[in-house]
């Protein structure tokens, strides 16, 4: 390393300074207080894990994005967590596998990936969610989509808009009214996904072309789908969205694209991506899945979301806002200082007569017991 590069970040890698750290542990706090609020217990998991243990717990998970080297000590591959959803499932198998069901956990924390995605470089991110194991049902699924947006309102986020999917689609149309053959799934899959109705006719799914009309909002897109299900198949899941949809009623934009799979590698029947006002792109997804006991076997189902807040976060770091910050002046009486935190200021003490409240960013100072504006 030359001297003059001593003091660089990987790519992707970022510090937070004080703005953007005081407006992350805000989004944090403000996300937890709702989850808790609703029964979500919290729980902390380790960085780094055997990569074994992240990659089998549940289908779709993503080794190739994972940072991974050998452990000195136990002499088997590490990764760090590129994904806690993983980690929680996993604490539920095990540590959690007596407790009584539905159990409701949620999480934050740093999750690392060894590249961006798309054009986004960074490779380190916050994650923040709720896991609710052991359902899957529809009124299991319309409290988590409920709660995400709850969470992602008292966090400052507005204009929030979720879109359903249904990430099983291809797989219960091809097993019953449409079948393809084994070979031609994927590539059906794959074409619904890009909106290319060329090449869905060519992979051999032409029967599948109107769901590529059945998207965009809801009331409409759910129309259209329940038109393209003439034998029925698919009226539980109609059904279930018509549910969902109606207890989420104003609090959130709906829309529907049921074809959708990308980022619902691991979601069974149900998914959603909720997205937020001047935030580019998604802000996070949720969804049904399904994750192993402790014996690789009884898969128990789960329903949850993650959401990626630092969007959010920096935007809330440029708006300005910060705690109400008073300086104390030396020889402040340490009684009335103490009353001031209670009713919620921040204060810096005074460590020299040279010390400026100002400079040292208070908007008051203490004189007479009182905070006065500087």
């Amino acid at each position: 390393m030359q001297e003059n590069d001593r003091d660089l970040l990987p790519e992707g890698l970022g510090d937070r300074l004080v703005q953007q750290a005081w407006a992350s542990q805000t989004v944090r706090r403000a996300a937890h207080d709702v989850l808790a609020g609703h029964g979500y217990a919290r729980v902390e998991t380790p960085v780094l894990e055997f990569e074994r243990a992240l990659a089998s717990r549940m289908a779709g998970v993503q080794v190739r994005r994972m940072f991974r080297f050998v452990d000195p000590i136990s002499l088997r591959t590490l990764a760090l967590r590129s994904d806690i959803t993983a980690q929680v499932a996993r604490i539920a198998a095990t540590g959690l596998a007596h407790a009584p069901r539905p159990l409701r956990l949620s999480y934050s924390g740093q999750v690392v990936t060894i590249k961006g995605d798309g054009l986004d470089p960074a490779r380190e991110r916050l994650q923040l969610g709720a896991e609710l194991i052991g359902s899957d049902s529809t009124e299991g699924v319309a409290e988590i989509v409920e709660l995400a947006i709850e969470t992602l309102r008292a966090a400052g986020a507005t204009g929030v808009s979720v879109d359903f999917t249904l990430p099983d689609l291809v797989d219960t149309l091809s097993a019953g009214t449409l079948p393809l053959p084994s070979q031609n799934i994927e590539a059906v899959r794959q074409m619904l996904d890009a909106k290319d109705a060329g090449g869905l006719v060519d992979a051999g799914g032409e029967a599948y072309l109107p769901l590529l009309y059945a998207v965009g909002p809801f009331d409409s897109a759910i129309e259209r789908l329940a038109a393209f299900d003439v034998s029925g198949v698919l009226a539980s899941r109609i059904a279930a969205l018509r549910a969902i949809a109606a207890r989420v009623g104003d609090k959130a934009r709906l829309t529907l694209d049921p074809s959708e799979r990308h980022g619902f590698e691991y979601q069974s029947w149900f998914g959603f991506t909720i997205y937020a006002d001047g935030i580019p792109g998604s802000i996070g997804r949720g969804g049904t899945y399904s994750i192993l006991g402790q014996t690789g076997r009884n898969p128990e189902a789960a329903t949850g979301f993650s959401l990626y807040p630092d969007p959010l976060i920096e935007s809330l770091s440029a708006a300005g806002g910060e705690e109400r910050r008073l300086f104390l002046p030396l020889g402040h009486d340490r009684a009335v200082a103490g009353r001031q935190r209670a009713i919620g200021w921040v204060t810096v003490a005074a460590l020299s007569e040279a010390d400026d409240a100002l400079a040292l960013g208070c908007s008051h100072r203490l004189e007479g017991g009182e905070a006065v504006a500087v």
